[in-house]
């Protein structure tokens, strides 16, 4: 599966088990080369997703159904 499809979960775990292999496995430089590039391309794509969610999250519908920004007020 392309990376660009994942969901941020899929994501999160395939870099999960990335980086756990490693720190636990032995593998060859060459390996661990491509593994480290898959886990920034991953950690890539999540940063993107997560930046994605923010941007809904913080816009709500005024009473016109127009965008507006959504601000918290500290109390």
């Amino acid at each position: 599966m392309e990376n660009k499809q994942l969901s941020f979960e899929d994501a999160m775990k395939n870099l999960e088990e990335i980086v756990t292999k490693l720190e636990k496995e032995e593998i060859p430089l060459e390996k661990a080369i491509d593994l480290y590039q898959e886990g920034m391309n991953l950690s890539k794509l999540c940063d993107e997703k997560l930046t994605e969610a923010q941007e809904k999250v913080t816009k709500i519908l005024n009473e016109d159904n127009e965008e507006e920004p959504f601000n918290v007020q500290e109390e």
